[in-house]
């Protein structure tokens, strides 16, 4: 392969192997420039490596302090997408639920535990699944949001009956309406900051602000914020998000790039992006494309990125 070439968007041919990963109303396809041949990974350098089953490239999680691996996060926040989008495929079926303390509550390990005490309690009266996942604040608080997923129309829960079952502190419920890509929507919570909260944080004063829209009681608004900037901040070794035994995960299958389109049908195309895998030395190991449709979007929309 040249190590001159530009990335371009490959699209393979009819009859050319893919990989598809199916999230519920998100489909992934994925496709290799070099087939993969031997073992299942293959080491890229000393900090990441490929993963020949799926086209992914993964960040080996051999730091002592997680802080100085914002790769691993960023990884355990994808995975978190993909099972999201995977189980929450109407958001009538489905209630997101913030669980504050009402002290600077630090204590990781303690974090967990007052979960599996309120789930305990939430569980007795309520048939549903969780999806749990810890967001440290910058005074270093921490915060939960668990989406819960019913077999029906989710129930209409007060604030003030999900705070006596939690018995820590405050709880807010948001509205799902109008999201088609939940997954991407509530894992930015865990990874991206506000500008108000950045500014109370040292060491993250002058990074690059964006605005970026987002979704609060079916209403969309703009707010400022920076990329990213929650991901130095989880402990290392901590777990990002727990799930219930009922919940799914992604379902992967190999086929060819024409049986991957009959597949999607008239799904429209809504994230597109070409990456060149390089190993220490800068030579170009292969190339991939990823290419994302939605079964829930209506009208085309197409964002590509080749960074």
């Amino acid at each position: 392969m040249n190590n001159d070439r530009k990335v371009q968007n490959l699209h393979p041919l009819p009859n050319e192997p893919v990989t598809v990963k199916v999230c519920g109303n998100v489909i992934e396809v994925r496709y290799m420039a070099v087939a993969p041949s031997g073992g299942v990974i293959q080491k890229l350098n000393a900090d990441s490596f490929l993963d020949k089953r799926t086209g992914e490239v993964r960040a080996f999680d051999h730091t002592e302090n997680r802080a100085e691996s914002k790769a691993t996060v960023a990884q355990s926040l994808r995975n978190l997408w993909d099972i999201i989008n995977t189980n929450l495929t109407d958001p009538d079926q489905a209630l997101w639920v913030t669980l504050t303390y009402r002290e600077n509550m630090k204590d990781s390990a303690r974090l967990y535990e007052d979960f599996r005490r309120f789930w305990l309690r939430f569980h007795y009266r309520y048939s549903a699944e969780y999806i749990v996942a810890a967001e440290p604040q910058a005074r270093g608080a921490w915060h939960l949001h668990c989406l819960f997923l019913f077999p029906h129309k989710a129930p209409f829960i007060p604030n003030d009956t999900i705070a006596s079952l939690w018995r820590q502190g405050n709880t807010k419920t948001k509205s799902l309406k109008g999201l088609d890509n939940p997954g991407l929507y509530l894992t930015a919570y865990l990874g991206d900051m506000e500008l108000s909260e950045v500014l109370m944080t040292p060491g993250l004063q002058g990074k690059q602000i964006v605005e970026k829209m987002v979704v609060d009681q079916g209403s969309k608004k703009k707010k400022a914020i920076i990329k990213g900037a929650r991901l130095s901040m989880y402990p290392p070794g901590f777990r990002l998000f727990r799930c219930s035994r009922g919940v799914k995960r992604p379902k992967i299958m190999h086929m060819t790039e024409a049986k991957a389109q009959a597949m999607i049908k008239d799904s429209p195309l809504v994230f597109e992006k070409t990456i060149e895998v390089k190993n220490n030395s800068g030579e170009i190991l292969n190339t991939i494309n990823y290419r994302q449709y939605n079964r829930m979007q209506k009208g085309e929309k197409r964002q590509q990125n080749n960074d």
